[in-house]
C-alpha cells in the first residue's frame, strides 16, 4: 500500500512538473508573439513611408508585404507551429534586408526622419525578438529534455506531452560573414 501511495505521489509530481514546463514554453512563445506583432505592425508604416520615393521598386515592396502576410498567418499557429513561423519570419527578414539595401540608394529617403525612426524601431524590435527566441529555445530545450528522460517519458507518453520545435534562424543567417581587411 505504501509503494502504491509513493508511486501515485510521484506520478502527480511528475505530471505537475511537466505541466509547469509546458506552460513556460507557452509563456515564452507569447513573448515572441508580442515582439513579432510589433514587428508586423511597424512594416506597413515603413512601406508607406518609402512608397512615394521608390516608385519603380514596387516588386520589393510587394515582397515585403507578402512576406509580412505569410508571417502573420504562420504566427497564428502558436508554439506547435514554431518551425513554420520561423521559416516565414526568416523570409520576412530577407525581404526587409532587401528593402533596407534599396533605401541606401535613395539619399532623400535615407535622410527622411520618419524612415530613420521606423528603421531604428525595427532594429530594436529585431533585438528583442532575438532575446525572446533565446528564451523560448532554452525553455523548449528544458521541456523536451524533461519529457525525453526516464521516468518522465512514461508520464509524458501517457498524457500526450509532445516535443516542441525550436524557433531557428535561417542557415544563411547563421553563417559567419567573411571579412577581408587586406588592401588592394
Amino acid at each position: 500500500l505504501v509503494v502504491v501511495a509513493v508511486l501515485v505521489f510521484w506520478m502527480i509530481g511528475a505530471f505537475n512538473a511537466l505541466v509547469t514546463l509546458r506552460n513556460q514554453v507557452l509563456n515564452a512563445w507569447k513573448q515572441i508573439d508580442v515582439q513579432l506583432k510589433r514587428r508586423h505592425d511597424l512594416i506597413p508604416n515603413l512601406v508607406n513611408a518609402v512608397k512615394g520615393y521608390m516608385d519603380f521598386e514596387q516588386e520589393t515592396l510587394t515582397q515585403v508585404i507578402e512576406a509580412r502576410s505569410a508571417a502573420v498567418t504562420a504566427q497564428q499557429g502558436g508554439p506547435a507551429n514554431a518551425g513554420q513561423a520561423a521559416q516565414a519570419e526568416n523570409f520576412l527578414t530577407g525581404a526587409l534586408r532587401q528593402l533596407f539595401a534599396l533605401v541606401e540608394n535613395y539619399p532623400d529617403l535615407k535622410a527622411n526622419e520618419n524612415v530613420m525612426q521606423l528603421q531604428e524601431e525595427l532594429t530594436t524590435t529585431e533585438n528583442q525578438i532575438g532575446f525572446s527566441r533565446q528564451h523560448y529555445n532554452s525553455t523548449v530545450r528544458e521541456f523536451n529534455t524533461s519529457i525525453q528522460t526516464f521516468p518522465n517519458v512514461l508520464i509524458a507518453g501517457m498524457f500526450g506531452f509532445r516535443e516542441r520545435d525550436y524557433f531557428q534562424i535561417a542557415e544563411s543567417d547563421a553563417a559567419v560573414p567573411e571579412v577581408d581587411l587586406r588592401t588592394a
